[in-house]
């Protein structure tokens, strides 16, 4: 072996592949880590020492077995480890093109929105819209009407239209899809100082205290827009601060008392 050794050549190539190997299964490790499969890729580690010790003590029937068990394994373990899998595919499909195809598609989801929202104000119509961010609103939904509708302004603008059978809930958005409308959200219990806002305030106050959504609301008394997020609310919001909403950015406003306490 040690003869057979010496032939053997090590060159930039094979530390390159060395290098790639370790950082996958360093990404692989991470990945996992603080899950089930911690404990099953345990579990697997230990079959295979039981295997080795008994191709080597040449126990037949276990070897037999075990061998089988890996066999087969393999369809099991895919079905097994299901989540983890989804979940690796979805950070290898985190690229800087598929974030910049998510940008395009989340800018166009915003336009549509805001022609929604400004189209609803000018005809004074009441109106809240809840956008969906890292935590789920799946159960809002729940409490209306279960849609999967891509985002537009005509469609938004029809659902708000008064007397139709969703327009007095609140519609939900999902990335660009409208997932549910009629939806019942929560009412904040902070005390209103401004009595100007009413339920539809409330309920976009109440879904920024429990959630991380964004909210928006179309005053049926001022035909003003109004904004919610992280238990805060912004009245008088523009089309360039919903926007700026939209993407994630902070929206400051100056000279605006606190509607909530």
């Amino acid at each position: 072996m040690f003869a057979a050794l010496r032939h053997v050549s090590f060159g930039v190539r094979d530390a390159l592949e060395i290098a790639l190997v370790a950082y996958m299964l360093y990404r692989v490790l991470l990945l996992i880590h603080g899950t089930r499969a911690v404990q099953m890729l345990t579990g697997i580690v230990v079959l295979v020492v039981l295997y080795g010790l008994a191709w080597v003590t040449q126990l037949t029937m276990i070897t037999y077995l075990l061998g089988l068990l890996f066999t087969y394994g393999a369809f099991a373990g895919v079905v097994i480890f299901q989540p983890e899998l989804r979940q690796a595919l979805a950070h290898l499909g985190q690229s800087r093109v598929t974030r910049l195809l998510r940008r395009m598609a989340e800018s166009e989801v915003t336009e549509e929105v805001v022609a929604a929202l400004e189209r609803l104000s000018q005809s004074g119509i009441g109106a809240i819209i809840a956008v969906e961010r890292e935590m789920a609103l799946g159960e809002y939904v729940a409490s209306g009407s279960a849609l999967q509708a891509k985002v537009s302004a005509d469609l938004l603008a029809t659902i708000f239209t008064p007397y139709s059978p969703l327009h007095d809930g609140a519609v939900i958005i999902r990335g660009d899809t409208v997932i549910g409308a009629g939806c019942i959200l929560p009412l904040s219990q902070a005390q209103i100082t401004d009595r100007a806002l009413g339920t539809r305030h409330r309920a976009a106050m109440g879904l920024a205290e429990e959630s991380d959504a964004i909210v928006f609301v179309v005053s049926e008394e001022t035909a003003t827009i109004s904004s919610a997020r992280d238990g805060r609310l912004t009245r008088s919001v523009t089309s360039a601060q919903i926007r700026d909403l939209m993407a994630g950015r902070e929206v400051r406003v100056t000279g605006e008392a606190p509607a909530f306490r």
